[in-house]
């Protein structure tokens, strides 16, 4: 009998259940939701926009490790490609940029919110791990290094095979994302480098990016073999596989920096904005 055509329930069911994932994604929505109520009880809501902004990113995440994308994530070069774009770029981006960590912490039960993190053992040192994590120029050189180790093809091939080193390579993209782009869209400018920086930084990571992606795309040998040797879920040419994948890998991480530096600018522009603000009034007054 031939295959039923797919349902939004096959594609949308987890291809392989990952407690950590399904664990994860649920334990983020109920303490955003319950940290929205609290803060809206007590006269502090939180904008649509931001709200959106999170649960699009928890979604898209989600949907890329814990539905059928992730079945073709590993048996085509370029879905796989598109699943690193939302886990290193997009899901991390729309969770940075709405600033969600208030929130979650308001969604905390009270008795974990009286705790005092920073005397428990070992705060210290994570505090000091994140600390060195979100030097600027480390953080550049780990976010743009993590995409060249991963995509070596010898790496590469036994990391498609290992499932656990598969679940590492993408929580570490995931992670890795999550420290770099709350680095450059943390909208407090005295927390981390001033946005004129950050700019800088977008400009760097765009370089090596490109080269990458533009390298992969334009090549004349087959780079990455365990799609052959396991099988493509879809018939599809090797060439054209790889000329895609390095297409995703190319164009849209630079286009993701673009956006992030005209955020960067309309940070700026509201900085100079409520820093004129005084001088404005007292104008008026004169």
């Amino acid at each position: 009998m031939p295959e039923s055509a797919p349902t939004w329930i096959t594609v949308l069911a987890p291809w392989e259940f990952y407690p950590s994932v399904a664990l994860m994604s649920l334990l983020a929505i109920t303490l955003y939701l319950c940290g929205l109520r609290r803060l809206r009880e007590s006269g502090r809501p939180i904008g649509f926009a931001r709200s959106l902004s999170f649960f699009v990113g928890v979604a898209i995440t989600y949907a890329v490790l814990h539905t059928k994308f992730d079945y073709y994530a590993q048996y085509l070069f370029f879905a796989h490609r598109l699943q690193h774009l939302v886990l290193h770029h997009l899901g991390p981006f729309f969770i940075a940029l709405a600033a969600p960590w208030s929130v979650l912490a308001a969604g905390l039960p009270q008795r974990l919110r009286d705790i005092n993190y920073r005397a428990l053992p070992g705060a210290g040192l994570i505090v000091w791990s994140y600390r060195v994590l979100q030097f600027p120029p480390l953080a550049a050189f780990l976010f743009v290094g993590i995409i060249f180790f991963w995509l070596t093809p010898s790496i590469h091939f036994y990391a498609m095979l290992d499932l656990k080193l598969y679940h590492l390579m993408n929580w570490s993209m995931f992670l890795d994302g999550l420290l770099f782009w709350w680095l450059i869209l943390n909208p407090s400018p005295q927390q981390g480098p001033s946005f004129g920086w950050r700019i800088i930084i977008l400009l760097a990571i765009m370089v090596p990016q490109i080269l990458l992606g533009a390298y992969i795309t334009l090549s004349e040998s087959t780079l990455y073999d365990i799609y052959a040797i396991c099988g493509r879920a879809f018939p599809i040419a090797p060439e054209a596989d790889q000329m895609v994948g390095g297409v995703v890998t190319w164009i849209p991480p630079a286009m993701m920096s673009a956006i992030a530096i005209l955020v960067m600018l309309s940070y700026i522009r509201r900085q100079d904005l409520v820093g004129a603000r005084p001088s404005g009034a007292l104008s008026s007054a004169a």
